[in-house]
């Protein structure tokens, strides 16, 4: 569907004392293809807290391909899935600098009402962004 490419370069806290990326850390390079995702959409989760929205990690995955290395320069693919509704769901890729795949993962959150704290339906300012992607969908 919808495909949105940020580049990071890998800092030594990142890795293991053989200078290989630590493997807690692709849970938070997904999380920066989100933020960015969404930035690219012109919402951050700061305005979506804001407006009384939270959106939790519901489901988390991640398939190692190859390591990445310290001063390694990333690029990770974030991939919406589908028009998103109560829920949001994303594929990811990493690459490396030569265009090596590194990992592979997917990760589906959920809207929260956050003074309910029950599910939510997907914010219309986000709805309303992903419209043209819908209409591709439904030709």
């Amino acid at each position: 569907m919808q495909k949105h490419y940020t580049s990071i370069r890998v800092r030594y806290a990142e890795t293991d004392q053989m200078g290989v990326v630590y493997h807690g850390n692709y849970a938070q390079f997904f999380e920066i293809g989100r933020t960015e995702w969404l930035r690219s959409l012109g919402a951050t989760y700061k305005y979506m807290e804001k407006t009384g929205i939270m959106l939790p990690v519901i489901s988390l995955s991640c398939n190692f391909k190859k390591s990445a290395l310290y001063d390694d320069e990333l690029t990770i693919t974030t991939i919406l899935k589908k028009i998103p509704s109560v829920k949001i769901e994303f594929d990811y890729e990493i690459t490396n600098q030569n265009n090596e795949l590194i990992c592979t993962g997917n990760s589906v959150l959920a809207f929260i009402n956050s003074q309910t704290k029950k599910p939510t339906r997907c914010p219309d300012y986000i709805l309303g962004k992903l419209a043209p992607l819908k209409d591709q969908t439904n030709k």
